[in-house]
């Protein structure tokens, strides 16, 4: 962990300064939501869909976690290129595209389009503002500048508050106020300057640094959090993550921990935990980590902190990113390059 020392040579494209710029971008993100402009012909629909991919997607599953005993109407995240049949024109679909140009989401939102559902963009700009604009469609304008997996704030806050606005959630019930204070005094333990001691990113990070990671999180309230630091390992720090979800895992997964007993020792496992976590959630996830503990290389357990819901998610969710990039720099790696989707996406261009 000695060396574990920050160092813009290895972050040449600054992905440390996005993670300590989070907190201003969610008050940022607070405001655009707040003056946005929205058609009441989005008001009393009777079905909502999200549809993105990747870093454009994932505020969605925050969302239906964040608004499942709070919004009257069913909340569903898409990551195809077609909308589901039961799309139609009681639906609001919300397209969430940071550059605009996700050929999965501009195929999705077209595909809306034919289905007279109720439409709103999300995007920094590109092609999917000029179709909104084109079809007379509210946009909702985000700043650029960030990786989509940076951005999040400014694909999750406009969101919630749009829904808000239009009636379905309630403002007072989500705690939105919280969240950036709390990410303010969160950003102070787990900045850079802090030694590896006293700094718990830091000291994560050194935990599963050499291993395969396993997210566990619970249904309903840490399993998109589960999702999304998956995702951050995987992209900021290019090592192989999975993530998983209590009670189901217990019902299958749970057994493949019985036989490759060399190869579990490698991995690390990570659990998720929040208060809001039922008695039943609670008791299965010391259970799991007690039979996994056994077999694997190291388990932990994170607890979240915050008064509401959200700032409790988003506190969970700092943490993982900041570890993401602690990690990325024990691995001597750029936490912004993603080569293997750069590449990957060349591969589908051509003929």
């Amino acid at each position: 962990m000695k060396n574990l020392k920050y160092s813009r040579k290895q972050d040449p494209f600054n992905m440390m300064g996005h993670v300590l710029n989070f907190p201003f971008m969610v008050k940022d993100a607070i405001r655009i939501g707040r003056e946005a402009r929205l058609p009441d012909g989005l008001r009393n629909l009777k079905k909502i869909l999200i549809t993105g991919l990747g870093g454009s997607a994932i505020g969605g599953d925050i969302l239906k976690n964040i608004l499942l005993d709070k919004c009257a109407v069913p909340v569903t995240v898409n990551r195809n290129y077609y909308v589901p049949k039961w799309v139609d024109a009681r639906t609001l679909v919300i397209a969430v595209s940071h550059s605009g140009n996700t050929e999965e989401t501009l195929s999705a939102f077209k595909d809306a389009l034919k289905k007279k559902a109720k439409l709103l963009a999300v995007t920094t700009g590109g092609t999917l503002e000029k179709l909104a604009k084109q079809n007379k469609l509210p946009v909702i304008l985000v700043p650029a500048g960030a990786p989509p997996r940076a951005s999040l704030p400014y694909l999750f806050f406009p969101v919630l508050i749009a829904l808000q606005k239009l009636g379905y959630a309630k403002s007072e019930e989500t705690g939105l106020s919280e969240v950036p204070v709390l990410l303010e005094k969160l950003k102070k333990l787990y900045g850079p300057g802090v030694k590896p001691g006293n700094n718990p990113a830091k000291l994560l990070a050194g935990k599963i640094f050499s291993k395969p990671v396993i997210v566990i999180g619970c249904a309903d309230t840490t399993d998109a959090t589960a999702t999304r630091w998956k995702c951050q390992l995987a992209e900021n720090s290019k090592v192989l993550a999975f993530s998983s979800v209590l009670p189901e895992m217990n019902h299958n997964e749970i057994v493949g921990w019985e036989l490759l007993k060399k190869v579990l020792k490698q991995f690390a496992v990570v659990f998720l935990q929040d208060k809001d976590t039922s008695g039943p959630q609670k008791k299965r996830i010391a259970l799991t980590r007690a039979i996994i503990k056994k077999r694997a290389g190291w388990t932990g357990e994170i607890n979240s902190t915050g008064k509401s819901p959200l700032a409790r998610i988003f506190s969970l969710i700092y943490l993982g990113d900041f570890a993401s990039v602690y990690l990325a720099l024990l691995y001597k790696k750029d936490p912004t390059a993603i080569k293997l989707i750069e590449d990957f996406k060349k591969a589908l261009k051509r003929k």
